[in-house]
């Protein structure tokens, strides 16, 4: 399952996970901590829309 970032439509996809942002491959979206951030637009993870 992918989440979209409402304002700048950049795809969260767990199996690629956000290496420079710290989160690991395989990592599920609501496994991520709180404090994460978009990394395109810098928005909170309450902003992404699931696909």
């Amino acid at each position: 399952m992918k989440y979209v970032c409402e304002p700048c439509g950049y795809v969260y996809d767990p199996a690629l996970g956000d290496p420079d942002g710290g989160i690991a491959p395989g990592t599920k979206f609501e496994d991520i901590p709180e404090d994460w951030v978009c990394p395109v637009c810098g928005v909170s993870k309450d902003m992404f829309v699931q696909e």
